[in-house]
Order: C-alpha cells, then sequence, then structure tokens
C-alpha cells in the first residue's frame, strides 16, 4: 500500500541517515525520501533539491506564515528545518511510501498527525561518549558546533520515548537489520 510513512529521527551522529540510505536501497518497499527544507547554508556537496531545499531565513519565515510546512522548528538560531506539505503531496501522488529522516520535533509532529499511517523510530547513540567520538572522527565540525550538538543531543534522547520504536545503535549492522524489520513488518501489515 502506497502512502505510508517512515520517521526516522534521532540525535546528529546517532546513525539515521546511514539506516534511512540503507532502507531507501530495498526496491520492494518503495521508500521515497521527503527532501527537507533548511534556512542553513548549503555545505560543500549538497544539492538543491536532492539534499535539502535551501531557502534563506526570511523565505522560510514567509513560508510559515503561508502554513506550506507540515511541520517545522528552529533547531538553531536562525537555522530552520522543515517539511513542506507540497513535498509530501508530490511524493504520495508518484504512488510512493515516504521516508523522513528528520529532527525529533518534527519526527514527534508527523507521527502525531498522521498516526495510522506512520511509523517513527528513534536511533539511539549507545551513550553520550560514543556520540562525541562520531562527532570527532567526521571532521565536520567546530568546537563551538560539536559542543552545540552534543547538548542538542542530550535534549533529543528524552524525546526517545514518544516514538514507537527505540533503536540502540551500538552496532550498525543489527541496527540497519532491526530497522529493516520494522519497516518490512509496518509496509505489509
Amino acid at each position: 500500500m502506497a502512502g505510508k510513512l517512515v520517521i526516522f529521527s534521532g540525535p546528529f551522529g546517532a546513525g539515521k541517515s546511514t539506516i534511512v540510505k540503507h532502507l531507501r536501497d530495498i526496491d520492494e518497499f518503495a521508500l521515497a525520501f521527503s527532501i527537507s527544507a533548511t534556512s542553513r547554508p548549503k555545505r560543500e556537496g549538497e544539492m538543491e533539491g536532492k539534499d535539502y531545499y535551501f531557502m534563506s531565513v526570511d523565505d522560510f519565515r514567509s513560508r510559515i506564515e503561508d502554513n506550506d510546512f507540515i511541520e517545522w522548528e528552529e533547531v538553531y538560531p536562525k537555522q530552520y528545518y522543515g517539511t513542506l506539505k507540497s513535498e509530501i503531496t508530490r511524493l504520495t501522488r508518484e504512488g510512493n511510501n515516504i521516508i523522513f529522516d528528520v529532527d525529533v520535533v518534527g519526527g514527534s509532529n508527523i507521527k502525531r498527525m498522521n498516526r495510522d499511517k506512520a511509523i517513527s523510530v528513534f536511533i539511539k547513540p549507545p551513550s553520550m561518549e560514543v556520540l562525541e567520538e562520531r562527532l570527532e572522527q567526521r571532521k565536520t565540525e567546530s568546537e563551538e558546533s560539536k559542543q552545540k550538538r552534543l547538548k542538542k543531543a542530550k535534549l533529543e534522547l528524552t524525546y526517545a520515548r514518544r516514538f514507537d520504536h527505540v533503536i540502540t545503535n551500538d552496532d550498525l549492522k543489527r541496527a540497519t537489520i532491526e530497522a529493516e524489520k520494522l519497516v518490512r513488518d509496518f509496509l505489509t501489515e
């Protein structure tokens, strides 16, 4: 059945994007990726309409006022992220199930608004120490940015109980297999 929503959330560095990419590669799931909108600057290698829909802070705020988002959040000062209603409409019309890789507030909101046709999965790091190691290994964050992300991660971990399922990513292969089983069971209900 098309039109089901598969929501993955968790702290930055928990492994959710890697798991989501794996699930998107499974043809039988027919999962189309919901591209989020953001007001943050484009990073090297990112592409408009593939990684995000990039927009200015003013444009993002205008789209909020126009009620163009199914969910949105100001994750950091003047850094907005959200899911455009038009993105959901486009993907559903194409006959897809939709997979989301969103922050915990966005994931909670999408689930709340789509209870029966959505599954929500929280990807949790094994510990804050492991999360910090993962952030350091990426070498994409300044010390200030890393500390901001770690502080936010502590808050995000308190959202885990709001999700249908929690997967602790202490072993990526096991976590991916667990996620695959949850999604397969949900899509074949």
